[in-house]
């Protein structure tokens, strides 16, 4: 279809098209290269790395796994992991749950303010994170949530929560609503059929709003400044630290390992896009 398009089109118009590709191209590059130049940087024998040569050339002076091992041997590193991999879950699970309900109740016809509302809900994405973090460390010191677990996870999951609002309101936006309906007029309780008709037609939205939220989390660190103690610094903090005290070259071994959870990541967003497409090519109308 693609292809028949492009046939009709006048030679201005095809002319424009490859123009803006080859513009999304270059921009794409520009995104993508400073994120690849890391991975052979991590595998570095030299104790430090140079900007002007190795990231230009890609050849580090020797390759070795020593920032790998220095990572999987830290006390301080590992804990982090342990921190990070402990909150983003159980925050993404909180925000997608949060998340998902309210979609629901802003997408029904009758729901008032829904403007407002939805103003509201998605405010954490809008407002600057210093604002936010100010704002929670001073709401979170009253209630005795600052240094603790809860307070980080709390603050996140208030973070998740416009991402999966978002994900799941446009998924819904092209859920017929009849089929809830018929649901009901066959006998099924309100529960049963939102468990057994709506959920498996939206979990797509639901997924993609838990893996935005669970990356929103996992990669944060602006809070968790604010927030965290000694006992509760997570991946970013640690990251952070280091770059900030000692410029250690196991940080690029670290965020070579936090790429590939991304890329793991985009692939499961990916992959959960192309199935919603097949699913709404195969629902009918």
């Amino acid at each position: 279809m693609k292809r028949a398009a492009r046939a009709y089109a006048d030679p201005l118009e095809r002319g424009w098209f490859y123009l803006f590709r080859c513009y999304g191209l270059i921009v794409l590059f520009f995104l993508v290269v400073p994120l690849v130049v890391i991975i052979p940087l991590s595998f570095s024998a030299s104790p430090y790395f140079s900007f002007t040569h190795q990231m230009l050339t890609l050849q580090p002076a020797g390759y070795s796994t020593r920032w790998y091992a220095n990572f999987f041997n830290s006390g301080s590193w590992l804990r982090a992991v342990g921190n990070s991999f402990l909150i983003a879950p159980i925050a993404a699970a909180i925000a997608t749950g949060l998340g998902t309900l309210a979609a629901l109740g802003l997408t029904r016809a009758q729901m008032p303010f829904r403007g407002l509302i939805t103003g509201i809900l998605i405010l954490p994405m809008i407002v600057p994170l210093i604002i936010t973090a100010t704002a929670l460390f001073f709401f979170f010191s009253a209630l005795h949530l600052v240094n603790t677990y809860a307070g980080i996870i709390i603050a996140h999951s208030i973070l998740g929560v416009p991402f999966v609002v978002i994900t799941v309101s446009a998924t819904l936006s092209g859920f017929d609503q009849q089929f809830y309906r018929a649901a009901l007029s066959l006998g099924a309780s309100p529960r049963h059929a939102f468990f057994k008709v709506t959920m498996p037609l939206i979990l797509p939205g639901i997924i993609s709003g838990a893996l935005f939220a669970f990356m929103t989390s996992f990669d944060e660190v602006v809070i968790v400044l604010f927030i965290a103690g000694p006992t509760q610094r997570t991946l970013p903090l640690q990251m952070w630290t280091n770059l900030r005290y000692t410029i250690d070259p196991t940080i690029l071994a670290v965020g070579t390992l936090v790429l590939m959870v991304a890329i793991v990541l985009l692939a499961g967003l990916e992959f959960v896009r192309r199935r919603s497409l097949a699913m709404r090519r195969v629902t009918p109308s």
